[in-house]
């Protein structure tokens, strides 16, 4: 069935609008810092109370409504960042600057190991960003940015706590954080509680098709997902120390994270005979993560002559999870041992160009072991090395950018020996601030992406089915191809900006054209039940609009009425005509608020059409309209503030299946729900 909702209901956006102009906040993701005014890159900044309202428990939930970005939930405890169409190994998820090194480009059932209820900031770069970060970047880059090396002196003590309950999913949240400092020493804390159980959502779990049949090939149920509980903890310890010149700082955290992620196999519903002949019954796959991160960081401020800044980041990451079947056995042992350099040299002004010299080196071991292993144990090294600049005058400024690429591959696979890939990405961009009030952005890129380990090397030891493993999260047989090639993306970013006072509107137009593009495309063919999804290459293009605006519309009984507005298109043809899978819908939606000196109201509704253009043996998404509904309360105690908040999701109680899920099929996103919570902040 198609939903749309007119304009006029749209008028009650997102509560991630973008700020109006002058924008003060510094991109940390962009090596001159600017600000975003200054870059001709597509860029989101999420920050402040639109950050804390937006934070959900997983990235992707956080971002899913912005324009342009989107989520590919896996249950409520997995949610991948989607950009302008783009997921998995295309987006590059930082910490802080440096890959989150966890295991979610590998699959869209592994959570992404950031926390947006810690973040300071969250920095979306939309479409190509290969020169600042590398191959993977070539969809997009997701920087969450937290204090855990505390970039600032500080004298004395501030911190908040902050516990929130979520009835969708009866999720529990509480969140501690500490900064103090004296003299030239900075200290940070940080630490998360959380634990959800079954989502609860509105009907069956399984789609029904057109014949008003329930899919028989699993037992559905109703009401809610079953095996989607689960808890996470972390706890981050940071210290910096300050000199005349810049600082070193070391950081370490420890993730745990346990979750469901739902019953979507007909085989994990099955009873069994134990050794004793007694029946019993199986569940479904739970995740049980591990992860301990170590973040060296340290800034000089004129480290030599002609230079102005140097910057740079070591991090290693020991990263571990079990999926552990129904029946309590570890059915396979993901494990991702990281070491990342990143070195930012920022040069003084020379005859008009400011510009940065960079080099980032990651050397990882991914390996996948048990007997549903079906990627083998791979030696990544990747060296990169780039340069960019930037020249003004009067109403004009010009970037340009170069980076080249080193990546390989080396598994411990029979049939498939070392790969190596070199990779040359270039850019240029121009901002025309054209009068007060206008400013328009014209960006050009030209990207490479070497193949990812899992598009390389899936199954390739299998000479058969017979010998085809099973990916038993995805429930499906995944195919590499240690035949592929890089692909190349030719990209045109056209942005028209306007600013008025309070009022504030952009305007997005893109282009995206990909030579040899890498798709995991449904065969149609099926081993022991099970679908078998293949990596292929053919060209594809993507094209899209995404609008962005933002209104003050008076004052009433002393408080400030705003209004927002966004809406994205996006599309994805393969060269053969088939549309590329998992896109997101067209969208459209507002936001309407009234915010005085301690109390905000604001209303919400986001409406998405049916995506009909589903990819090759993929079924069409229905769309949806939501509703959402909030009220937060500041009081002030002193020199400190408590603030009471309370949002109502899914007013109508809606039946949302997101198109760029993986289980959009078996896995609606949560029904209507209450979430309530107190922040205190000193």
């Amino acid at each position: 069935m198609r939903r749309f909702i007119p304009l006029a209901l749209a008028v009650a956006s997102a509560n991630m609008a973008a700020q109006p102009l002058p924008i003060e906040h510094v991109l940390v993701s962009a090596p001159l810092q600017k600000q975003e005014a200054e870059t001709a890159l597509p860029v989101t900044v999420l920050n402040g109370d639109d950050l804390r309202r937006a934070a959900r428990a997983s990235i992707g939930d956080t971002l899913g409504d912005i324009p342009g970005l989107a989520n590919a939930s896996f249950g409520p405890g997995v949610g991948q960042p989607v950009i302008r169409g783009q997921q998995g190994p295309r987006v590059t998820v930082l910490q802080n600057g440096t890959s989150s090194a966890d295991a979610s480009a590998v699959s869209a059932d592994h959570a992404v190991s950031v926390e947006t209820l810690l973040a300071d900031s969250i920095e979306v770069l939309r479409g190509p960003a290969t020169m600042l970060y590398g191959a993977g970047a070539i969809g997009g880059v997701v920087n969450v940015i937290d204090n855990r090396i505390p970039r600032q002196r500080l004298d004395g003590v501030e911190g908040g706590a902050e516990m929130r309950h979520d009835s969708a999913s009866d999720m529990d949240t509480g969140v501690l954080r500490l900064d103090a400092g004296s003299g030239n020493l900075a200290f940070h804390l940080d630490a998360l509680y959380r634990d959800w159980n079954n989502l609860n959502i509105p009907g069956l779990a399984g789609r029904e098709h057109d014949d008003g049949h329930d899919d028989e090939e699993f037992e559905t149920t109703d009401g809610y997902i079953d095996n989607t509980g689960g808890r996470t903890r972390t706890l981050t310890l940071g210290s910096s120390y300050h000199f005349d010149r810049g600082l070193v700082g070391l950081a370490v955290s420890r993730l745990e994270n346990n979750y469901g992620i739902g019953d979507h196999d007909e085989e994990h519903d099955e009873e069994h005979e134990d050794e004793h002949g007694a029946e019993e019954e199986e569940g479904g796959i739970r995740l049980d993560v591990e992860q301990t991160r170590y973040d060296l960081a340290f800034e000089l401020h004129e480290p030599l002559p002609g230079f102005e800044s140097l910057r740079s980041t070591v991090t290693y990451t020991d990263y571990e999870h079990a999926e552990i079947e129904g029946n309590g056995e570890v059915g396979t042992l993901y494990s991702n041992e990281t070491w990342e350099t990143r070195v930012e040299l920022v040069h003084a002004e020379v005859a008009g160009f400011r510009g940065a010299l960079g080099l980032q080196a990651r050397d990882g071991e991914f390996s996948a072991l048990g007997e549903e292993a079906f990627i083998p144990l791979t030696d990544s090294r990747d060296l990169g090395l780039f340069l960019i600049e930037d020249w003004r005058s009067d109403n004009w400024i010009f970037e340009t950018g170069l980076r080249l690429d080193r990546d390989e591959r080396d598994p411990e696979a029979a049939s498939s020996s070392k790969q190596d890939f070199t990779s040359v990405s270039v850019s240029g961009s121009a901002i025309w601030n054209a009068g007060e009030d206008w400013q328009l952005r014209l960006h050009l890129a030209r990207s490479e992406r070497a193949p990812s380990i899992e598009e390389l090397f899936s199954n390739v030891d299998g000479s058969g089915p017979e010998d085809w493993i099973e990916h038993a999260a995805t429930a499906a047989v995944e195919l590499g191809n240690p035949g592929l090639d890089t692909e190349v993306s030719r990209n045109v970013d056209l942005s028209l900006h306007w600013h008025n006072g309070n009022k504030d509107l952009e305007v997005t137009f893109y282009y995206n054209d990909f030579a040899d593009y890498i798709n995991l495309m449904n065969t149609g063919l099926e081993v022991d039940e099970l679908p078998v999804l293949a990596y292929i290459q053919e060209d594809a293009e993507f094209h899209g609009v995404e609008v962005n605006g933002q209104f003050g519309l008076g004052s009433f009984a002393g408080g400030e009425f705003r209004l927002g507005v966004f809406g994205d298109v996006t599309r994805g043809k393969l060269d053969n005509g088939d549309s590329v899978p998992r896109l997101p819908p067209r969208r459209i939606g507002g936001r309407l608020s009234w915010g005085g000196d301690a109390l905000e109201l604001w209303t919400r509704v986001v409406g998405a059409s049916s995506q009909d253009r589903a990819g090759v043996n993929e079924e069409p998404t229905d769309g949806y309209t939501r509703w959402d509904l909030g009220a937060d309360y500041r009081l002030p105690l002193g020199a400190s503030e408590l603030t009471l908040f309370l949002a109502a999701r899914n007013l109508g109680d809606e039946e949302i299946r997101l198109s760029t899920s993986f289980l959009r099929d078996v896995a609606p996103e949560g029904g209507r729900s209450i979430e309530a919570g107190l922040r205190y902040r000193f």
